[in-house]
């Protein structure tokens, strides 16, 4: 294989993009304080707070005790005895990302959100001429704040993988911008557990084969990577030199489409876990249904009494076609996993290679004084 080339790296005289990643401060629970003014300042999480409950989002006082996303609610108790346990609201949280939304549209169509609480946003282009990346991301903070009364944070760079470790910069209520002529030394001093998309599992492996740093990254040919990581290795390869070639993808589909179930008690009978895939695969087909879409590979994920989680995974030849299939899937996955010595505590059903339904496969999961 030819050694991935280097020709859309930022060089001088040559335009490059003007990409924000744009990330809302704790957005659940800020929009629960927001909402409810005896929360404020006070240590919250969103999330179920029974034996079984998990944190789905925790507010800056709360992460001060170590408290995160998918921790375990008791865990995030032991930890911040004060904590205040919130109910989800996500119609109330899918209205006010529908706001935000409109936000970036004053400024771009060129909107690709990755979750209700973050997106890119490419305004090399930008509706009102402004040739600034950093005054406009500091325009949609300020408009944001007005229309929503809460708070963003921001990253300006030359690209999207760029722009995402520099919203993490200056959190919360900050932005960050990573210029083309800082880039590749901003990467070199970075730790690559904190490369976005390298998980703790990479950032363990890497770490065995010397890779520490950044630096550490690009000094391994791409044939080492390769070896090692497979066609991950040409990603790695590029963004230890501060190079991220994809687009901001206004249509982007949706990688996969997914349920899972944490139960009052753990399950250790088959029929009892068939049970409980049934609306699993339900919820899942509809929401496909919704958007006219299908998949070939069915993923089930168990998570056991002890924490200890396994996925099991199938790709068909033919998409499928209903809930049933799905779940029948599903369940033909789960099946070898059965009899359980220790409990389970959580199911999952996930359908990914997603098609649309025209069959098309998608195989998804600035000059620089313009800074």
């Amino acid at each position: 294989m030819a050694e991935p080339q280097d020709q859309d790296a930022p060089a001088a005289g040559k335009a490059v993009r003007k990409i924000i990643h744009v990330d809302m401060d704790a957005f659940y629970a800020s929009v629960e304080q927001r909402d409810n003014p005896d929360l404020r300042g006070k240590p919250v999480a969103v999330g179920g707070s029974a034996a079984r409950g998990v944190v789905a989002a925790a507010s800056y006082e709360a992460r001060a005790f170590g408290v995160r996303s998918a921790m375990p609610s008791v865990t995030a108790k032991r930890r911040c005895p004060d904590l205040i346990f919130v109910k989800p609201r996500f119609e109330v949280y899918r209205a006010v990302s529908q706001q935000i939304r409109e936000v970036f549209a004053e400024h771009t169509d060129l909107i690709e959100p990755l979750s209700l609480d973050e997106a890119y946003l490419d305004v090399t282009q930008n509706k009102q001429g402004i040739p600034i990346a950093t005054d406009i991301a500091l325009m949609i903070r300020d408009r944001i704040r007005q229309v929503t009364g809460l708070n963003a944070s921001a990253g300006i760079s030359y690209n999207k993988f760029l722009a995402k470790l520099a919203s993490d910069l200056n959190k919360p209520n900050g932005q960050a911008v990573i210029t083309p002529a800082r880039g590749p030394d901003f990467v070199a001093a970075l730790p690559v557990s904190k490369f976005h998309g390298i998980g703790p599992a990479t950032a363990a492996k890497m770490q065995r084969l010397g890779i520490v740093t950044g630096a550490d990254l690009r000094d391994k040919p791409v044939e080492f990577l390769r070896q090692h990581f497979g066609k991950s290795g040409d990603w790695y390869f590029r963004i230890a030199r501060g190079i991220d070639h994809r687009p901001v993808e206004p249509d982007r589909i949706r990688k996969s489409v997914g349920a899972e179930d944490t139960f009052d008690r753990d399950i250790f009978d088959f029929d009892a876990a068939c049970l409980e895939i049934v609306p699993l695969a339900q919820k899942v087909w509809r929401a496909c249904e919704g958007k006219g879409l299908t998949g070939r590979t069915v993923t089930l994920k168990v998570k056991y009494a002890d924490f200890q989680q396994i996925t099991r995974s199938r790709t068909l030849t033919a998409p499928v076609h209903g809930a049933e299939d799905l779940r029948a899937i599903a369940v033909g996955l789960m099946q070898p996993l059965f009899r359980v010595e220790k409990g389970v505590r959580l199911l999952g059903v996930t359908l990914s290679s997603l098609e649309d339904d025209g069959a098309r496969v998608q195989q998804l999961s600035l000059s620089l004084p313009g800074f």
